[in-house]
């Protein structure tokens, strides 16, 4: 009986510790175009040559896949994603696994037959440390 009760107490301490375990992201790479997301969730394409007026009506940005699937890019600022709206772009970091998002590492985008980094995680994070370093007077 007592060793039941023991299997009983191990079996549950595992589900329970599985259960709290983090679902960990995989790295991956994300191409499409970026684009507006009520554009998207409403069937339509960003209009074209109309990118500007397009940043100031949408306030979410996600990478639209030649597959019609999106992705939300939640750690790349609105403004980083607008400037590249109808840009075929590529977005490389960890893919969630039970969302459409992608903590992104890097931002390529297509230009004159190849890809150009424009935009790195890295890039991002030493500008806002060397901003934390200026003094204010």
């Amino acid at each position: 009986m007592e060793k039941t009760i023991k299997k009983i107490s191990l079996a549950i301490f595992v589900l329970f510790i599985m259960a709290f375990i983090p679902t960990f992201a995989a790295a991956g790479t994300i191409e499409g175009t970026i684009q507006g997301f009520k554009c998207v969730t409403e069937g339509k394409t960003c209009p074209v040559g109309m990118e500007d007026p397009m940043a100031a009506v949408e306030r979410v940005f996600v990478v639209l896949t030649s597959g019609k699937d999106y992705y939300f890019v939640p750690n790349m600022d609105r403004a980083v994603m607008a400037r590249h709206i109808n840009d075929r772009v590529r977005v490389s970091g960890n893919v969630h696994p039970n969302f459409p998002s992608i903590e992104a590492n890097t931002l390529e985008v297509f230009s004159r037959g190849a890809w150009r980094t424009t935009w790195t995680f890295s890039w991002q994070k030493r500008i806002e440390d060397d901003l934390k370093n200026i003094m204010v007077y």
